[in-house]
């Protein structure tokens, strides 16, 4: 199985490249595109998915989408993303019937990318360890997708812990605390959905 994987930005990717193998087990082979913001990726996504639908079902291929919600409204932003889907005559989990398996999978990090980081606290110490084992037990902070403005509180808990006080550095930061996370261990529930989505998708068990 091979998967082609969209995102929004250098630091998803970064992520990713952590967080696919431990997901999905090394024989999985993946390529990932990176778009210059959420719009871009919007603006480009039909025409990107009426490439990929001329060889993709012949090819073992399977579409990932992955974008932050930021300000969205989350309904609406996959009803959006389904439409695109549907257009470009690919099966997403929510219109796979009849025996047709999804080809395409549209994910959202609500509500961004960031609350995946502050749902493994272990993660963050391997990578910062003045970061504190009681952070997840903080007011505002229990529910890593009910933060609002995930990356600007991720930012505010290094810098009151010594790291990155000119400012967060979003790539190195994902680079750092992925390659630390538990896949199986994670508070937020957009992460769990990306997960169990993705394992679904290519049939992994």
């Amino acid at each position: 199985m091979n998967l082609e994987v969209l995102v929004e930005e250098q630091s998803a990717e970064k992520a990713l490249e952590s967080l696919l193998p431990k997901i999905l087990g090394p024989d999985t082979q993946f390529a990932i595109r990176v778009f210059q913001g959420k719009a871009d990726l919007l603006a480009k996504l039909p025409s990107r998915l009426a490439g990929y639908s001329t060889w993709v079902r012949d090819a073992n291929t399977r579409i990932v989408v992955l974008l932050d919600r930021d300000d969205d409204d989350c309904l609406e932003l996959k009803k959006r993303l389904e439409a695109m889907a549907v257009d470009g005559g690919f099966v997403t989990p929510s219109t796979a019937h009849d025996g047709n398996a999804a080809t395409l999978l549209l994910r959202i990090a609500v509500e961004e990318l960031e609350a995946w980081f502050l749902g493994d606290v272990p993660a963050l110490r391997a990578a910062y360890p003045r970061v504190p084992r009681s952070l997840g037990e903080r007011a505002g902070l229990r529910d890593p997708d009910a933060v609002a403005g995930t990356w600007e509180a991720l930012e505010r808990v290094l810098k009151r812990h010594g790291y990155q006080v000119t400012g967060l550095r979003k790539v190195e930061t994902a680079r750092a605390v992925a390659s630390a996370m538990n896949v199986e261990d994670n508070r937020s529930a957009s992460f769990a959905t990306f997960r169990d989505g993705l394992r679904r998708l290519v049939g992994a068990p």
